[in-house]
């Protein structure tokens, strides 16, 4: 097994955006809002920045440390392009057997009358994502893109069915597309 002596990568940071790195805490603030992210479980990587440019580096690389430094410079690029551009998921409400109607409230989607249940199913909005939901769409956005991702995904888990045939009974809400806003 070879280790490699230096494994750098850097990222170029845009007009417009500040970054802040004090330790392995990153901030990242734009024109969209900010994003800040604590990378102190990375032991052997460091994070410095350097006039307009992050530099993630780590000495002496095994396998793990190679990954870990990809990773890291990945987070800082998704926080980067979230606070210059956002991030937006789309979800489409299919129904055909009861007619669903999905209502934000707070920090909690409802999606009521699903299959005819009485109850309506919850699911949990992360802070810093906003969710809009019309008649035939959900509309997840914000400028994190764990936050966004992980919401829709709760919203689609909402409406999971585990006893009907998934052939016969594909009423729920499922994602459709994902992507930076504009």
């Amino acid at each position: 097994m070879t280790k490699a002596v230096k494994v750098t990568r850097v990222i170029e940071i845009p007009q417009g955006i500040s970054v802040s790195v004090d330790g392995k805490k990153v901030v990242v603030k734009g024109p969209k809002g900010k994003v800040e992210r604590d990378f102190s479980h990375a032991i052997g990587v460091n994070i410095s920045q350097e006039e307009n440019k992050i530099v993630v580096e780590t000495h002496f690389a095994n396998r793990r440390k190679k990954a870990l430094v990809g990773t890291i410079a990945s987070h800082i690029e998704n926080m980067i392009e979230g606070v210059s551009k956002g991030y937006t998921y789309k979800l489409k409400i299919i129904f055909s057997h009861f007619p669903i109607s999905v209502e934000v409230k707070g920090d909690k989607v409802f999606i009521k009358n699903f299959l005819g249940e009485k109850a309506p199913r919850v699911a949990k909005i992360l802070p810093g994502v906003t969710v809009k939901a019309t008649k035939e769409d959900v509309i997840v956005e914000g400028v994190d893109i764990e936050a966004v991702g992980q919401t829709a995904a709760n919203i689609e888990r909402a409406t999971k069915i585990s006893e009907f045939d998934r052939r016969v009974f594909m009423d729920g809400i499922y994602i459709y597309e994902k992507g930076g806003s504009q």
